[in-house]
């Protein structure tokens, strides 16, 4: 019997989960039936989590080194010595969907307050039909204020229940981008002297971004075929917001900085840019997907056959915690923010199934990103329930005969031990969440630094409630064909 390609493609969304699954139950029943190979299990594990955060620290100290080596360096300078670089121009997208006028003045000032010439920059306000009210009076607002810093100003609005895909940041700059062709076609610029920018509403460049962008553009010796990655902050509103959402925001930055280090192993991520020449070559973002913004890599992986990066760049921007004003809706949206992230499993299915018709890409290529994604998902759902939760069930269950063994004897100082070992993530963590703070508004300066620096005691609870439930919860869904809507994080300042 032949099997469909809907099938075909549903066994392959069920995988991830399936896994998922069949570890944590495996874990806890063998922790019943056989203590002991759980306990040589967990200490292999956590041992092996040890060398991990090893790792991580190192790459997290070596982008904070570059980023403060870049800082030091005139861009903008660094570009002018490059002949005929006034051809650059840069499109900008900024979708935005029930957002406060306070936010996209604050974005688009962080825009105007850049050090390269703003009369080159082509800014893209992308509104929704569904907040056609809210959206068309912000709007007028931008034009009348801003319109005359920026060579354009262009305003789309998305229509609502287009046929063949969903409600979302990429559907919405898919249909902004084909809009933004047409008047590039007009103005007959060429694609290659254009790079585009797809931000978040909420993300605030830091003043030397595009210098440092259109730098690293011109320099690369093929700029087409990369992707730019900076580094992304989450600390445009990190006084007001609770501990718990402080630290996983800053966990993620962390994150993001240690694989800025590792280029071989990036994907783009939230605000990214690419050559306009690429962003048209695919078609534009997926319109249909929850993760457009890391889909964008693989498109062009594919359309490209494999023959396409993610550069690195060592400078900031800057965005939004989860922060939505009271406990309950700041817990509510930091979950299904981070549920939204961990729909990046929906990349699985994709890439086994794209990767199996792509004959020209390497297959060294293939697994190494297919593998880095699918251990990265893994890892994210469940090494946090297993170091934290599962980790002593072995040693309880144990009969009386197996705790007089050396191993269940000493099996708890080692796992102390490894995991004081891997507090060495936190302790630089800790650290360099203090040295990257914001100034710091109000009184009670140093307390307040204080409690930035042990907040982070928090973060075994955090990655459990914030990591690894919005995780499995992501990877049942895609398994069970419940898929998950795009939620547009609510951003919240006092």
């Amino acid at each position: 019997m032949k099997i469909s390609n809907y099938t075909k493609y549903r066994i392959l969304e069920i995988i991830p989960g399936f896994f998922l699954w069949l570890t944590l139950i495996l874990v806890f029943i063998l922790s019943f039936i056989k203590p002991m190979w759980m306990i040589y299990f967990i200490i292999a594990f956590d041992f092996y989590w040890m060398i991990r955060v090893i790792y991580f620290v190192s790459y997290l100290v070596h982008s904070w080194y570059r980023f403060k080596k870049d800082d030091k360096i005139n861009w903008m300078d660094k570009v002018k010595a490059i002949k005929n670089w006034q051809r650059i121009y840069h499109v900008i997208f900024l979708p935005t969907y029930k957002d406060d006028i306070a936010i996209l003045r604050s974005t688009l000032d962080a825009l105007c307050n850049s050090d390269y010439p703003v009369n080159k920059f082509m800014v893209v306000l992308a509104g929704e039909e569904r907040d056609k009210e809210n959206f068309i009076k912000n709007s007028n607002i931008i034009q009348k204020e801003y319109s005359h810093f920026f060579y354009k100003l262009i305003i789309t609005l998305h229509p609502q229940n287009l046929s063949d895909e969903i409600a979302s940041k990429g559907s919405n700059i898919n249909y902004a981008g084909h809009q933004v062709k047409k008047i590039i076609d007009e103005l007959r610029i060429p694609y290659e002297n254009i790079i585009v920018s797809s931000f978040d509403v909420d993300t605030c460049v830091y003043r030397q971004y595009f210098s440092y962008l259109t730098y690293k553009y011109l320099t690369h010796p093929d700029p087409t075929h990369t992707s730019y990655q900076p580094m992304a902050l989450y600390n445009n509103n990190i006084w007001e917001s609770p501990s718990f959402t402080r630290v996983v925001a800053n966990s993620t930055t962390f994150w993001l900085m240690s694989e800025l280090a590792r280029p071989e192993r990036l994907f783009t991520f939230s605000s990214h840019s690419m050559s306009f020449k690429a962003l048209v070559d695919v078609g534009f973002w997926q319109n249909d997907i929850v993760t457009e913004d890391s889909r964008i890599f693989l498109q062009c992986f594919y359309y490209y056959d494999g023959n396409y990066t993610v550069t690195p760049m060592y400078v900031p921007v800057s965005m939004d915690t989860a922060y939505s004003g009271g406990l309950w809706n700041t817990i509510k949206n930091l979950y299904k923010q981070q549920r939204r992230w961990a729909w990046g499993v929906e990349h699985f299915p994709y890439m086994i199934w794209h990767f199996a018709k792509a004959k020209k890409i390497p297959f060294s290529k293939k697994f190494k990103y297919l593998f880095n994604l699918t251990e990265g998902m893994y890892s994210w759902a469940s090494a946090p329930i297993l170091i934290f939760v599962l980790g002593r069930l072995p040693l309880a269950m144990a009969s009386q005969e197996e705790k007089t063994s050396v191993i269940a004897q000493n099996a708890p100082f080692v796992l102390e031990w490894l995991l004081f070992a891997a507090m060495i993530g936190i302790l630089t963590s800790a650290i360099l969440n203090v040295l990257m703070l914001p100034a710091n508004p109000g009184k009670n300066k140093y307390f307040k630094i204080l409690v930035m620096f042990l907040q982070w005691i928090l973060l075994p609870i955090t990655l459990i409630i914030f990591g690894s439930i919005p995780a499995i919860d992501a990877q049942t869904r895609l398994m069970l064909g419940k898929y998950l809507g795009f939620y547009t994080t609510k951003k919240i300042r006092s």
